[in-house]
């Protein structure tokens, strides 16, 4: 990469970052080169498909025009759902501004798909945790538990891998549904490749061909070619303020899948007779489509940030997950702090490089959906955008910050320096 100019770096040091901190930045950065030329391949590759699919439907003007009330007969929201299926490859697509959040789109796939009396399966152990209470893991009303629905979870080996013999052991005849977490979540496993999922989905069905395979995508659209209903997945299930809204979109989620997967979802989001039908777009189409045509580059950006990340406090001693030279499958980057101060002083470090509230302090407190307290740094111009420059952690030993998003690599690069920037200003030694 090429030497900072002067320039630059007086804006910089302007802008609260000091030479020392830019200067282990830099020497960091050069050696991430060829590392960020892969990624740059793997962004123009998927352009490509998402543009090919914007061309087949014949995406138009016409189809950015709001719709209210019912929402029949909306042409720009059923054409976007014909652009998702074709990019993911999947029979069928549910992109819908109604769907709040991924947590949301999980729970509308899982409850819409599963009846009283059958089984849920975790193959890769314990879930995320705001889905412990929509399966009844943590009691909690409305959840799956209350409506007879049963689960079953498989940890993963000591190595990472998938415990087979157990797995088939679990699987019978009331297992109607698997769920595979694509990315790690708070838990310290490896993020799952498109290729290891797929081997699982292909073990999985060969146990039980008539189960259904859902992905949680979240994290992980766009980072590889193929996603993981190229290989097999009935369902895949995120969010639109993750990686596919491209940081335009300012709600919403989507389940691609089989036909009638998709169908009973759309049926539980509305109501049984009225389905997909309904459901109006209120000019949210503009910002979906753009923030779809984008992501590709968008999530390429904040995969050179988490690389960035990784290979700078690593190379300070501290533990990263995944290592700064391991494959990469989704944004995610976990760093190990080990204290609750160095948790919040990185937090504060990211909301203080955000365009927006870069004045407020983050400070731990009992998020919804969580177990223990939870801090956030996060000034996004959508609220709760993980596709945007953001941190958050739970505050439990070994005091983990997870780290995500930059819309720009340039402002990953920055809130990363303005991390570490805080722990030196807190006392860190370099």
């Amino acid at each position: 990469m090429k030497q900072m100019d002067a320039e630059t770096r007086r804006m910089y040091e302007a802008c609260g970052i000091s030479s020392k901190v830019l200067d282990l930045g830099e020497e960091v950065l050069s050696e991430l080169a060829s590392r960020f030329a892969r990624i740059d391949e793997i962004a123009e590759y998927n352009q490509l498909k998402v543009l090919a699919a914007m061309r087949k439907n014949r995406v138009s003007e016409t189809h950015f025009a709001a719709t209210t009330g019912y929402g029949y007969n909306d042409d720009g929201r059923d054409t976007l759902e014909k652009v998702y299926a074709d990019t993911f490859h999947t029979e069928d697509a549910l992109v819908r501004s109604q769907i709040t959040c991924g947590t949301h789109a999980l729970n509308l796939a899982l409850s819409s798909n599963l009846r009283p009396g059958d089984e849920l399966l975790s193959p890769v152990g314990k879930p995320y945790d705001t889905l412990e209470e929509v399966i009844g893991i943590r009691e909690s009303l409305g959840s799956l538990k209350e409506y007879g629905v049963t689960y079953r979870q498989v940890d993963l080996l000591p190595d990472g891998g998938f415990d087979y013999e157990n797995i088939a052991k679990a699987i019978h005849e009331k297992t109607k549904l698997v769920t595979i977490q694509r990315s790690k979540g708070y838990a310290s496993r490896p993020t799952l490749s498109v290729e290891q999922i797929g081997e699982l989905i292909a073990f999985v069905k060969k146990c039980k061909p008539d189960i259904i395979c859902m992905v949680d995508n979240c994290y992980g659209e766009f980072v590889q070619r193929k996603e993981p209903s190229d290989l097999g997945a009935d369902m895949i299930v995120g969010s639109l303020i993750k990686n596919p809204g491209g940081g335009l979109a300012p709600a919403g989620g989507y389940i691609c899948g089989r036909k009638d997967c998709v169908e009973q979802a759309a049926r539980r989001l509305t109501s049984p007779g009225l389905g997909r039908e309904v459901g109006a777009s209120l000019g949210t189409n503009p910002a979906f489509y753009q923030g779809f045509f984008l992501a590709p580059t968008v999530t390429a950006g904040a995969e050179k940030g988490a690389i960035f990340a990784a290979s700078l406090y690593e190379r300070l001693g501290f533990s990263v997950h995944p290592a700064a030279a391991t494959p990469r499958y989704d944004i995610i980057q976990a760093i190990n702090l080990d204290t609750p101060e160095r948790l919040k002083a990185f937090c504060l470090g990211i909301q203080s490089a955000a365009p927006v509230d870069s004045y407020v302090t983050p400070e731990p407190w009992a998020m919804p959906g969580y177990d223990d307290e939870v801090i956030m740094a996060a000034g996004a111009f959508v609220q709760g955008s993980s596709i945007e420059l953001s941190a958050d952690g739970p505050l439990r030993p070994p005091y983990t910050v997870f780290f995500q998003g930059g819309i720009t690599w340039y402002h990953a690069k920055y809130g990363i320096l303005m991390s570490l920037q805080k722990l030196v200003d807190a006392g860190f030694k370099l």
